[in-house]
């Protein structure tokens, strides 16, 4: 047991490195800056416009599309960028599991999405005059971000590629998909049988109820939500890492 543990703490010591490398080379970057930032600033106009909504429909799709598109904009993009940088092949190399380097590439994507996410949640909240129960906001948006960020390491595993536009079409696909079903646009108990059970296959859909029961609302039971979004969690990262490392010579080729 404590052998299991020392190299937990190593394999984590060793993750938080990779993600402070992340973090300093590709926060900046014209991809994430555009499909973390400016992208859901516009979505959110278009949402917004020529709309009569409350303050607490404001602030859930304000919130949910933030953390959403903040959260997968680093992680998709970092693996084919450091494969045509040929760094990759030297991470590799170095003495750092792939599950570490994995765990760093979701770390960068967790912080980057956190940060942001409570930057522009917290002052709405002042703006809108909303008093969420901040236990169920900050629960949700933990489980949220961190099950948001391991989607990625599931996006960047396939196709083995080292251009980042063919990693950015398909993750832009896939989280399209999900935006639409998710419940922003219509609440869940507005949509017909059917649109409740293609909504459940998204993770946002949790994560937006969750915000809704934090408000006094809800239509799914809050336990289901927490727990849906730490098993979509689980999944994309165990998924993401056994791809990962099943394509991993086929990088070098």
């Amino acid at each position: 047991m404590n052998w299991w543990v020392v190299r937990m703490i190593k394999t984590l010591k060793r993750s938080f490195a990779v993600a402070k490398k992340d973090m300093l080379i590709f926060y900046l970057k014209g991809p994430v800056i555009i499909m973390g930032l400016v992208f859901p600033f516009f979505l959110f106009l278009a949402f917004l416009i020529g709309r009569h909504l409350s303050g607490e429909q404001l602030f859930v799709g304000l919130t949910a599309m933030t953390a959403f598109f903040t959260s997968t904009a680093v992680g998709p993009t970092i693996i084919p960028w450091e494969c045509r940088g040929r760094t990759f092949e030297r991470l590799v190399a170095s003495p750092v599991s792939l599950t570490a380097i994995l765990l760093g590439d979701l770390q960068a994507s967790f912080y980057f999405g956190l940060a942001i996410t409570f930057t522009i949640a917290l002052p709405s909240l002042a703006y809108l005059s909303i008093h969420p129960s901040f236990g169920i906001f900050l629960l949700s948006t933990l489980l949220a971000v961190l099950s948001f960020s391991a989607m990625t390491v599931l996006m960047s595993s396939y196709p083995p590629t080292d251009i980042p536009a063919d990693v950015m079409m398909l993750s832009s696909l896939v989280k399209f998909s999900l935006l639409f079903i998710s419940g922003i646009f219509v609440p869940l108990r507005s949509l017909p049988p059917y649109g409740r059970w293609i909504s459940l296959l998204s993770p946002l859909t949790y994560y937006v109820d969750a915000l809704r029961h934090a408000l006094g609302g809800g239509y799914l039971p809050l336990p289901i939500d927490f727990i849906m979004l730490a098993f979509f969690g689980l999944a994309f990262f165990f998924v993401g890492s056994t791809i990962h490392g099943r394509v991993l010579e086929r990088r070098f080729t």
